[in-house]
């Protein structure tokens, strides 16, 4: 036999179908649970005991909650009894008093008509979604806020934080996911489909990235940076430098930038943190294009794939240290990302082949397992 417990489980389950409900104007009905209408079949003890508790919190004994209907039956083992054949709620007052909601709808209901009053747009989002408008409780009125100016200002073209919303300084930042939604449905005339990052989409000013390099030559670092050799700026600013660089490393990982390039001098050369498919960011430096280009990656399909795409951007790029000679004498036997590139890439032949071998055989060796005396020594290889 159904138990309270039970019941309350199954009238939650019914509670989101009614708020959505509520928005549609749709007249409270009797809310039905199923039950399960068996009973203890032998024993009469238990049999009342399960009753007793049923009828404990019900309708008939507290005055609100869950209406039993009883039906008398002549039962196989237990002679005439009356089993319950119906539960329900009869009341919208007595479903949420029984589920303590009460205070909770009343603070729905104003919510969702602030909401629907405000942008009849976002009817059907109310609808679908009481959930979340549960969820967002306390912060309805600033998200409106935020939607209006939205609305009025389709194009702010400023950052988040110079917004003149009177809402809390990091209030668009935190709630980011629920006003994408919002302003998916308001803005979608005007907005940045293919952009998918808040800010670009919504046409506000993106936080710009910074570019993190080392200046190889000590002259070129004092004469323009004061002495200082290890430099993040942001990527506009590294697109516009004029330096007297010829040679440019691009290095996939910081343990490489920090310690195999940290060498006492390389005239006229420097280092930059491509950081894998980071190196995307590169392609407006076009300065590059004057400069001999060397890219160092992990020795894995991911390495070169990514030399093929720097090579997109900057087709005279050589590799450095991505070379059958290098792999056979320090890999190890690491194992790397499983490729599932398909596309032809810009390598040369010999590349293309060690490429191929490591792709098979799912291989990796990293750039910092090549001992330093290898580096120096390819370096000056390059140099002479």
């Amino acid at each position: 036999m159904i138990s309270p417990q039970e019941i309350k489980k199954k009238a939650e389950q019914k509670y989101l179908p009614y708020l959505s409900q509520i928005v549609q104007n749709i007249p409270f009905e009797p809310i039905i649970i199923r039950s399960d209408k068996r009973y203890t079949k032998a024993d009469y003890a238990t049999f009342a005991a399960e009753i007793e508790l049923l009828n404990s919190l019900s309708k008939a004994k507290k005055g609100y909650g869950y209406t039993v209907q009883y039906e008398l039956v002549r039962t196989k083992f237990l002679g005439n009894q009356d089993v319950p054949r119906a539960i329900y709620f009869e009341t919208e007052k007595d479903f949420l008093r029984f589920l303590g909601k009460e205070a909770e709808v009343a603070t729905y209901k104003l919510n969702i008509s602030s909401i629907i009053t405000a942008f009849p747009l976002l009817t059907d989002w109310v609808i679908e979604n009481p959930k979340k408008v549960l969820a967002y409780t306390e912060e309805w009125t600033s998200l409106l806020k935020v939607c209006r100016y939205f609305q009025q200002h389709n194009a702010p073209n400023c950052y988040i934080r110079e917004l003149p919303i009177e809402v809390h300084t990091k209030f668009v930042e935190n709630h980011k996911p629920i006003l994408q939604e919002l302003l998916n449905i308001l803005l979608s005339d005007t907005l940045k489909s293919d952009e998918t990052l808040f800010e670009r989409r919504f046409h506000l000013k993106d936080k710009e990235p910074q570019l993190r390099f080392r200046l190889l030559d000590t002259e070129i670092a004092r004469t323009y940076f004061l002495g200082v050799d290890d430099l993040a700026i942001p990527l506009s600013h590294f697109n516009r430098l004029v330096l007297p660089i010829h040679k440019v490393w691009i290095v996939e990982n910081k343990t490489t930038l920090y310690t195999t390039l940290a060498l006492p001098f390389m005239p006229q050369a420097m280092a930059i943190f491509g950081s894998g498919y980071g190196v995307t960011a590169l392609k407006e430096a076009q300065w590059l294009q004057q400069c001999q280009l060397f890219y160092w990656g992990d020795l894995d399909a991911q390495g070169f794939e990514i030399l093929s795409q720097f090579r997109g951007y900057f087709p005279h790029t050589q590799s450095f240290l991505m070379n059958k000679e290098t792999f056979k004498q320090f890999f190890e036997g690491g194992t790397g990302t499983p490729s599932t590139v398909q596309t032809a890439l810009l390598l040369t032949p010999e590349e293309q082949a060690l490429y191929e071998q490591i792709k098979k055989g799912n291989f990796r060796l990293e750039q910092e397992k090549i001992p330093h005396y290898w580096v120096l020594q390819n370096l000056q290889q390059l140099s002479s």
